[in-house]
């Protein structure tokens, strides 16, 4: 991590890795190490797969046959003083996701996605978590403008009802609360407080335990949080039934109908890791949407707002809406990661990394009933290429518009603002554990702070990847200012909190470091590149 304009050029330990990786599916960890940042524009242009896929070994449905389930919203347990205050029971669950095959879950109340929170903007929600899982949690709202007691700090733990006290016994899963002296360690239960002093927006709510967070959310700990606000009430956008929330996340069945994923401990208590194939992150062979594995859902042939999630641990997506005659349909992305953009923008295709959002209008007038309309992954192949499917049934009336003017409240941050411009280099290196993926050279320490910023510093952050790495920032929303010292591409429109940074790319962001003091994390968002090693801290004084 430095704060120089200069790019470092990577090396060293990782041109001892197999070489036999190089692309594809797989691939892009060999390409790293063979090959530095030494990697063609071409190969940035169109990201190779960052991880490998786990293929079911139980039979999968026909795309197109399953429903599309809607995530049941939560209705708060009471109100006090201006706050909602919800509850929320982490727990094993064995429910139907692939047609006649039971499949154990984690859950947020017994759902998979959790039950979604509806909020307004300034009207604090507080969400007490019982956990009920046979393993510690640790409960992350991404997105949110958070206090760092309430952040979901990794080694903020939420212990089982009978699981030892990291303080006292020593396991590996209490080493780094045990390292960490400001970990903030609770039995059972915790209440976390979002003060919502933010923009509308759809955000998300998932588990962030230090060195489980990929099978955590793997096996369902995954909800959604959507703040409303008047700025976007004003608006003629679709709502009710024809607002739809669209949680895209990839998985992999056992032959039992479990889950199955490649941990080096399934127990998920002591050793963490994958296998090493599986090292640049963990893709599934199943697209699963809002929990149902390649649904279809019913819409009248009127305009839709569509808010989309990638919650995979890894796998990128493509999008594009394609009717069953080949006419692709115009998304118009009217937000971002952090709500609503200033002017819409219109895609045919529209790229999207783990954890990022957009939120888009797709119109279906013009459809005759029958009409069916799929939503792709260019990226895919086979059934991976599939995501889901909507089936125009009636003709309606419509009310609803894209005003060419969304929302006046953006930030407008310049350059010349800047107190610091510092730059971090993302790639594959050695952790305690072994090989795995560090920022700066250095793999994640929970005792270490590695960027001390100044409450409401403005400063510009600069991005080095070798492969593809989502980068998230907690507590700030960030504006791009460039890639690859160019301009912007079209879906950089907006304030957002992950950055889907290609390989070999170089990105800059710019953003106010305001909000709240306390620690604070930025990591790669490929989950299995966070548990192994890619997060760092950042102390905001």
């Amino acid at each position: 991590m430095s704060d120089r304009k200069r790019v470092p050029r990577p090396g060293g330990r990782g041109a001892e890795w197999p070489r036999r990786r190089v692309l594809g599916i797989g691939g892009a960890l060999g390409l790293v190490t063979a090959g530095g940042l030494a990697l063609s524009g071409a190969t940035a242009h169109r990201p190779a797969s960052t991880g490998n896929e786990l293929r079911s070994a139980v039979p999968l449905p026909e795309p197109y046959t399953v429903p599309l389930p809607i995530p049941p919203v939560l209705v708060p347990a009471g109100t006090s003083g201006g706050t909602d205050r919800y509850e929320i029971t982490q727990r094993r669950v064995a429910a139907e996701i692939l047609p006649g095959v039971r499949t154990e879950l984690w859950t947020y109340d017994g759902t998979f996605p959790g039950p979604t929170i509806e909020s307004r903007r300034g009207r604090p929600v507080t969400v007490r978590h019982r956990n009920e899982l046979p393993v510690p949690t640790v409960v992350h709202l991404h997105g949110g403008r958070t206090p760092a007691a309430s952040e979901g700090y990794p080694t903020d733990l939420v212990l089982p009802r009978d699981w030892p006290d990291p303080r006292a016994h020593r396991h590996h899963t209490g080493a780094h609360a045990m390292s960490d002296p400001r970990a903030v360690i609770t039995r059972s239960v915790r209440e976390y407080t979002f003060p919502l002093d933010q923009r509308a927006a759809m955000l998300w709510y998932h588990d962030h335990r230090m060195d489980f967070t990929a099978p955590a959310i793997w096996r369902g700990l995954a909800g959604l949080h959507i703040v409303r606000d008047d700025i976007e009430d004003a608006l003629d956008l679709p709502r009710g039934e024809r607002e739809v929330p669209l949680m895209i996340a990839d998985r992999a069945f056992a032959s039992d109908g479990s889950l199955a994923y490649p941990s080096l401990d399934p127990t998920l208590r002591d050793r963490p890791g994958v296998d090493a194939s599986f090292a640049a992150g963990v893709l599934g062979d199943v697209i699963l949407v809002n929990g149902a594995p390649w649904p279809v859902h019913e819409v009248d042939a009127v305009r839709h707002r569509l808010r989309l999630l990638n919650a995979s641990n890894a796998r990128h997506y493509e999008l594009q809406a394609v009717t069953d005659d080949g006419r692709v349909l115009e998304l118009a992305q009217i937000g971002a990661d952090q709500g609503l953009l200033e002017r819409p923008v219109t895609h045919t295709v529209l790229p999207l990394a783990p954890a990022e959002r957009y939120d888009v209008v797709i119109d279906f007038a013009g459809l005759p009933a029958g009409s069916r309309v799929r939503l792709v992954n260019r990226l895919g192949s086979g059934r991976s290429r599939e995501v889901m499917a909507f089936r125009v049934v009636r003709r309606a009336r419509d009310d609803t518009r894209v005003p060419a003017r969304l929302a006046g409240d953006l930030p407008t941050w310049r350059r010349s603002e800047a107190t610091a411009v510092r730059e971090f280099v993302f790639r594959a290196g050695r952790t305690q554990h072994g090989r795995g993926w560090v920022i700066g050279g250095k793999a994640f320490d929970p005792s270490r702070t590695d960027v001390r910023t100044r409450l409401g510093a403005v400063e510009v952050w600069r991005f080095v990847a070798d492969v593809h790495h989502p980068v998230h920032l907690h507590l700030v929303g960030f504006r791009v200012l460039s890639r690859g010292g160019r301009g912007l591409l079209p879906h950089d429109a907006g304030l957002k909190d992950t950055l889907s940074l290609r390989p070999a790319e170089s990105a800059e962001i710019i953003t106010r470091f305001d909000g709240y003091q306390g620690r604070y994390l930025f990591h790669c968002h490929n989950a299995e590149h966070e548990d192994m090693g890619m997060m760092a801290n950042r102390e905001v004084t």
